[in-house]
Parts: structure tokens; sequence; C-alpha cells
């Protein structure tokens, strides 16, 4: 069932909209609504969004328990800031994934008033003055023309929602179809994985030794591949173990079916990545 994305500065209303909308769907019989949220997660705020990398696995968490609890019977509602504008893509991605709609419901308020609600607050729910300064400038406000942001509801501090539109836009709207990027891709053949591990492997193994007698400029003949690896520096293992988990993760999303092409596909990926 549907997504709603709560967003807007600190403090403005988010949480009280999403109660609102929690409160309407079930007493027009929507079975189950699911609220996720900062608060569910015990977050402090301050701690959180003063720290980059916290903020960072925060915004994870949320992503996992709205991918968790979507199904075919609930409605959930993401109250936090969602903020961001690539965060709003990934869930976007993600609805596209499970085949679902969504909408946004933007809180739209001043940062004067986001503030004075602030100071409102006990002492121990308050942002403090730096983090909600630094949360309002870093604030990437939503646009109905991009199609992660739409359908997007923008309400004032003193507007009723717009339960109907909502409820139209998340119950009898067509999800957003899966694409490429959102659609997990079959395998060509029952052996493509061993094919692909093996001959990557195999490349890997054909550079380390190579390079133990190569200089740089030289080019290197590797199994199975027609095209050579061109080596204009030293590479270590680790390198070209990323590179190889990289490729073999967009092979398996994009999967051929010559599986003789593998090692010279790793080959043209390789020389494209080392320059």
């Amino acid at each position: 069932m549907p997504l709603v994305l709560m967003c807007g500065f600190p403090c403005s209303g988010k949480t009280r909209r999403a109660e609102e909308l929690k409160t309407y769907f079930r007493e027009n019989g929507q079975k189950k609504v699911e609220v996720v949220g900062d608060e569910a997660l015990c977050v402090d705020r301050n701690s959180v969004y003063e720290d980059s990398q916290k903020e960072k696995n925060v915004r994870a968490s949320l992503k996992a328990e709205v991918e968790r609890k979507i199904n075919r019977d609930d409605i959930v509602i993401l109250d936090s800031l969602n903020y961001i504008k690539g965060y709003r893509y990934e869930l976007f991605c993600l609805i596209k994934h499970a085949q679902t709609p969504h909408c946004l419901v933007y809180c739209l308020t001043s940062d004067e008033q986001s503030s004075s609600w602030n100071a409102s607050r006990e002492a121990a729910q308050q942002y403090n003055k730096e983090t909600f300064e630094a949360l309002v400038q870093r604030f990437e406000a939503p646009d109905s023309r991009n199609r992660w942001d739409s359908p997007l509801f923008t309400v004032l501090s003193d507007d009723t929602l717009p339960f109907e539109a909502i409820s139209e836009a998340l119950l009898n709207r067509k999800a957003p179809p899966p694409n490429q990027s959102t659609q997990s891709q079959p395998l060509s053949s029952s052996n493509f994985l061993y094919e692909l591990d093996k001959m990557t492997q195999d490349v890997l193994t054909a550079i380390f030794n190579a390079q133990k007698t190569s200089v740089p400029g030289d080019s290197i003949s590797v199994p199975g591949a027609t095209e050579k690896i061109s080596i204009t520096r030293s590479i270590n293992m680790a390198e070209l173990r990323k590179l190889r988990r990289q490729f073999i993760s967009y092979t398996k999303m994009h999967p051929t079916e010559n599986t003789g092409q593998i090692a010279n596909m790793f080959v043209q990926y390789l020389n494209k990545s080392l320059l």
C-alpha cells in the first residue's frame, strides 16, 4: 500500500499532520496505518543532526523500516524531515520497486515560525540554535515538477489537510511503472553467476601476476579476452577487488546472453575505471 512522505523545516508541524492523516484513514476504513519516524527510533535529534555519519545512519534505518513495513494492506507514513532531494529520490525508487503509489505532504512554514515553535517545546525536545539553523539552510524544498516529489500537497500552518485529495492520490492512482534501476533482472543462464565469478577472478589474477614484470605503458593480455588491459600505473589488489565487485553488481542487473563476452566487458570496464 502507499507511502506518505512528510517534509518540512524542523518543528513545522509534520508530526501533527501525520497524526491527522493516520486518524482520517483509520476512521475511513483503512485497517492499518503505520507511522515511521525519528521518535520511533528514539533519536537524539541534536546529537544526530550535528554528525553527518549519524544522520546518514538514521536515514538508512528509516528507509529500511519503511521498506520492511510496505505491503498490500497498510499505509505507511514517514514522519521525518525528508529534506534532502536525493533521499526523497531513493524513497521514490523504493516505492517503484514495491509497485505502490506515494505522495508528499509539505508542511510549509517560515523559519521564524518554526523557530518559535521549537522554542515553545520542552527543553529535551528542542533543537539547539546551531542545529536548527543548519537544517534550515540545508533544506531542499520539494518541487512538483520532479516525479519523486509528485503528487505534492503543500499545507500552511492554518490550513486543513486536503484529506480527500490525498486519499485519491494514494488509493486510486496507479503505482509508477518499474524501470531497469528498480526491477530485478533475470539471469541469462543457469551458469551465469559461476562464469561471471570465475572469469573476473581470472582477469584479476592475470593482472596481479603481470604487474610483477611489467611497467606503466605496457598492455596485459588476460584469459578469455581479446582486448588488453592498459597499465598506466601500479594497481594494488584492493583496488582491483573493489572494481570487480562493482562490475559484478552491475552485470547481475544487466546480464548478457553471451557469457563469452564477460572477460572483454570486464577489461573495458577496468580500462575506463583505471584511467
